[in-house]
Formats: structure tokens, sequence, C-alpha cells
């Protein structure tokens, strides 16, 4: 820790994900994105990097969990007849995936209620978990996430999910904007693009700290090993 203009400011990661002031944040890790037969696969968008990292981010999720910090999963979620999209949001959205094969219309994914929008099995919540929906990119814009951070002496989010270069990276940027610590954990991310992923990393790199899994989980495991009797 550094001291500026009488200001106590974290340098270390010790002190960034202390899970006395941190939530990890679970990004859009939904049947519709990230599993086979789900509404991106079925449209030929490349799932192929997360078979790789969700076995990561599930460790990840549960050594939070051990320490005591919470679980904040995130859902986008679209309500019937697209009425939380605007024109706006569906260029948005159909800009995404011009490139797609056949796609000659805004893609439909994660309905409310809909077996889409649930998370995938392998990083299922738990009682203790805690759920915010989302109707944007980013997991603050309309939504009460920062209400409960605050609420609950949050200083730190760890930003895990999907995508990369989307809708983790907007949470990040929203999640500094609104004063908070950002960290990263940069091999429990993932996107449909890898050369996308590549370069959001490289960006994010220079605007937030990142960490591996394994860093965090050390420091989560030595902090509740120093609440034991």
């Amino acid at each position: 820790m550094i001291e500026i203009e009488g200001k106590e400011v974290f340098t270390t990661l010790t002190e960034l994900v202390d899970p006395r002031h941190t939530a990890l944040v679970v990004v859009d890790m939904q049947r519709d994105f990230c599993i086979p037969g789900g509404a991106f696969d079925k449209l030929g968008v490349d799932i192929s990097m997360y078979p790789l990292m969700i076995p990561r981010l599930a460790r990840l999720i549960e050594g939070a969990r051990a320490a005591g910090a919470p679980v904040i999963y995130i859902q986008m979620t679209v309500l019937p007849g697209r009425r939380s999209e605007s024109p706006a949001q569906i260029r948005f959205n159909l800009r995404l995936h011009l490139g797609a094969d056949g796609v000659v219309e805004p893609l439909s994914y994660t309905p409310d209620g809909s077996v889409g929008q649930e998370v995938i099995p392998e990083l299922a919540p738990q009682d203790g978990d805690w759920i915010v929906k989302k109707y944007r990119s980013s997991a603050f814009w309309g939504t009460n996430l920062d209400m409960l951070l605050r609420s609950n002496g949050i200083k730190s989010i760890v930003v895990s999910g999907c995508t990369t270069e989307g809708c983790v990276e907007s949470t990040a940027r929203d999640g500094l904007f609104a004063d908070y610590y950002v960290v990263i954990a940069e091999d429990c991310v993932a996107s449909d693009d890898r050369a996308q992923h590549d370069a959001s990393l490289l960006l994010m790199r220079h605007r937030f700290d990142l960490a591996a899994s394994e860093e965090i989980l050390a420091e989560w495991s030595q902090s509740e090993s120093g609440r034991r009797p």
C-alpha cells in the first residue's frame, strides 16, 4: 500500500484481492453462450475456448466461496418481444455477427426464464451466491450491482467470464469508473474470437491488474488459513 495526498492506495495482489473486501464477478457464463447446443453453438459461433477455461473458473469460484468472498453471477437477459432492446442495441447486436454465415436478423439468446439464460451446470450457483440480471454489456449498467457491492463493503472485484472483449471488458471499465479496484482473472476469461480476446487482454493489461487464477487462489488460500484457529 502507498499513500498519495493522504489517500491509501492498494498496490499488491494481497491487498487487491483480500476476501474481506473482494467479490468474484462471473460474467455471462450461460448455456446460450458457452456450451454445445446453446444459441451461439447452433449459429456456428466458435466456442472452442471455453472447455479449457471452465474448469479453471470452477476452481476459482470454489476458492472464493471457501475464502468467504461473495460470488456474483451476471446473467445476460433479453425480455420478450425485445422490450429490453432499443433500436441502437439491436444494431449493436447485428454488428456483433455480421460476418456469420446466414445471419440476417439480430441474434436471439438468453430470453428471460429460458434454459439458455441459465448458468452452465459446471458453474451452477449455490446457496449464498448472488445473481444479477443485466440487459447491456456492462454488469453495472441498469442493474443493482453497484448497490450490492457498496452495501456489503466491497472495494475490489475480480472479473471473469465471457466474452473478454465484450461484457468482461465493459464490466471492468465501468467497475473502475464506479471506483472499485479491478482485477482480471486472465485465464478465466474467454471469447468466441481469439484475436479479439488477445487484443482485449493487451488493452486491459495497461489499465487493470491482471492475475492468473492460481495466483488469486493462493492469496485466498492464505487468507482462509489465517482465519482458522
